[in-house]
């Protein structure tokens, strides 16, 4: 009944990740609006002949979700779990192909692109160097 699989050098445990939506409410919003923002159609603005203002959204929206985790997990957590991992590094590139994937083959207004991809892996990069060189000595250094 007790097992353990070996994910990319990670041990997680299926029967107790002690990952729990409620520790992370403003992670939740995030994720709505980051949902809502890669679905529906925006409107021609003036910043759209900004030259690759569609990548910076997408760095810009996966460093802030990635930030926001960290924030939340170091206001509960005073240590650094395998857990942590997945849920900053592993979990949010994952969302960012599986949301592309979707505006390909579930949309007829968005198109799926790999440089939206790399955006959004070098947002998560970008936010977990910010929640872990900056947020958790800040966070750990508050609450000691």
């Amino acid at each position: 009944m007790y097992k353990k699989y070996r994910i990319f050098a990670i041990n997680i445990n299926i029967y107790n990740m002690n990952i729990h939506l409620k520790d992370y409410p403003i992670t939740c919003l995030v994720l709505i609006a980051i949902f809502y923002l890669s679905f529906f159609t925006p409107p021609e603005t003036q910043l759209s002949e900004v030259p690759f203002i569609d990548k910076w959204t997408h760095i810009c929206m996966y460093g802030g979700l990635v930030s926001v985790i960290w924030m939340e997990y170091l206001r509960k957590y005073r240590y650094i779990s395998q857990n942590t991992l997945w849920l900053c590094l592993i979990f949010p590139i994952a969302l960012g192909g599986i949301i592309e994937l979707m505006q390909v083959y579930c949309t007829t207004t968005r198109s799926g692109d790999w440089l939206d991809f790399l955006a959004n892996t070098l947002g998560v990069i970008l936010g977990n160097i910010l929640g872990y060189y900056i947020q958790r000595p800040f966070w750990w250094k508050k609450h000691k």
